[in-house]
C-alpha cells in the first residue's frame, strides 16, 4: 500500500492545496482585520408618536442596516433605503458605542447616503478604484445581516457593469455583481479586496436565488459622496414629461436614416414644464436629445445630467411621420431641491 494510500482520509494527511488554501484564508482575515472595524449598524428609529406595541419594552427599529466609516471625523457611506426610514439615526460602531446620526445627503436615484457621527478620530477604510477590478477576483462582504453583527462572506467578482433599478424606478448603472452572500441587514456595507480596499457598497440581493447579489461600484459612489458633502443632493435636470418606450415603424427609420429603432412615447407633459415651454405634445416620440440619439427613457434619463440644467438643447421628436426638432431649456428637477 502507498504512502498516499495509507495517509488518505486520515487527520495527519496533507492537501496539496493546503498551502493555497492559507493563503486564501490569510488574505480574507487580512482584509477583514483592516475593514471591520470601520464597519457600522445603522438604525432607523420609530417615530415617537407610535405607541409600543408592549409597554416598558424597547420597541424594534423601523429598519436597520450596515455601513462604514470612511472619514476619521465620522462620515459614514451608506445606502439610501437604509435610512428612509422616518426616525432619527443610531449608528452602533463595532466597539460597541451606539451615537445619534445626522443625514448630510440622500440620493434615492443611485441608493447612496451619507450620515455624520460624533467621536472623531475613527477607524475608517478608503475607496478603492473599481474600474480597476477583473471579474474572478476575490470581493469580502462585510455587514449586519439579520443584525448579526459585523459578519463576514467572501465570493469573486461576477461580472462587471451591470444595471439594477432603483426603488424610485431609474436604472443604477455601473453595478458589481457578485456571489458573495448578502441578506438583509447587509445593504449599505463595504465590499472590499482582499487589499482591504472598497470597491462597492452592497445594496440588493436576488430572493430566491443564490449568488446573485451586487454592490454600488466605488467610481459611482466616489462621486455621488462628493456632490452629497458639497450640495446634500445630487442635482439632476429634467424635462417634465411621463412617457414609455415604443418601437419605431421600419419605413421611419429608413425614411429619416434613424440610427436606432426605438424611442420614447411621451404619455404625458407636465404644466409649466421645459417640455411644455418647448412645444412638446402628448403622442409625440422622442427620438435626439441634445445631439444624442434617444432609444428609450432610461437612456434620455442618462443624458439628464447636472450640466444640463438651463442650457439650451436641441430635441427631435417624430410627430405622427414628421420629424422636427424643437429648443428645450431643462431645469433642475423639482426631486433634487426638495
Amino acid at each position: 500500500m502507498s504512502a498516499t494510500a495509507r495517509n488518505e482520509g486520515w487527520p495527519d494527511a496533507v492537501s496539496p492545496d493546503q498551502p493555497l488554501l492559507d493563503a486564501y484564508s490569510k488574505a480574507v482575515i487580512h482584509a477583514v482585520e483592516l475593514v471591520s472595524p470601520a464597519v457600522v449598524k445603522i438604525e432607523v428609529e420609530r417615530p415617537r408618536r407610535q405607541p409600543r406595541s408592549t409597554p416598558g419594552q424597547d420597541e424594534a427599529p423601523a429598519g436597520a442596516g450596515s455601513g462604514f466609516v470612511f472619514t476619521p471625523d465620522g462620515l459614514v457611506i451608506t445606502n439610501s433605503h437604509v435610512v428612509d426610514g422616518g426616525g432619527p439615526l443610531r449608528v452602533i460602531l463595532q466597539d460597541g458605542r451606539v451615537s445619534t446620526a445626522d443625514l448630510v445627503g440622500d440620493d434615492p436615484d443611485t441608493d447612496l447616503a451619507v450620515v455624520r457621527i460624533p467621536g472623531a478620530p475613527l477607524p475608517w477604510v478608503s475607496l478603492g478604484d473599481s474600474r480597476a477590478i477583473r471579474v474572478g477576483q476575490v470581493a469580502i462582504a462585510i455587514g449586519n445581516p439579520y443584525g448579526f453583527d459585523c459578519s463576514v462572506t467572501s465570493g469573486i467578482v461576477s461580472a462587471l457593469g451591470r444595471s439594477l433599478r432603483a426603488r424610485t424606478g431609474r436604472l443604477m448603472d455601473d453595478i458589481i455583481q457578485t456571489d458573495a452572500s448578502l441578506n438583509p441587514g447587509n445593504s449599505g456595507g463595504p465590499l472590499v479586496t482582499t487589499a482591504g480596499e472598497v470597491i462597492g457598497v452592497n445594496t440588493a440581493m436576488i430572493l430566491p436565488a443564490q449568488g446573485l447579489c451586487f454592490a454600488i461600484a466605488s467610481h459611482t459612489v466616489r462621486f455621488v459622496v462628493s456632490r452629497l458633502l458639497r450640495d446634500g443632493r445630487i442635482r439632476r435636470s429634467y424635462l417634465g414629461v411621463a412617457g414609455q418606450k415604443v418601437p419605431i415603424p421600419r419605413r421611419v427609420t429608413h425614411h429619416y436614416d434613424l440610427p436606432q429603432a426605438s424611442g420614447v412615447f411621451v404619455v404625458s407633459v407636465e404644466a409649466n414644464s421645459p417640455a411644455r415651454t418647448s412645444g412638446l405634445r402628448d403622442g409625440d416620440i422622442i427620438i435626439g436629445f441634445a445631439g444624442e440619439p434617444v432609444t428609450g427613457v432610461d437612456e434620455l434619463h442618462r443624458l439628464l445630467t447636472e450640466d444640463r440644467i438651463s442650457v439650451p438643447a436641441p430635441l427631435v421628436i417624430l410627430r405622427g411621420v414628421e420629424r422636427r426638432q424643437m429648443i428645450v431649456v431643462p431645469a433642475e428637477s423639482p426631486a433634487a431641491r426638495s
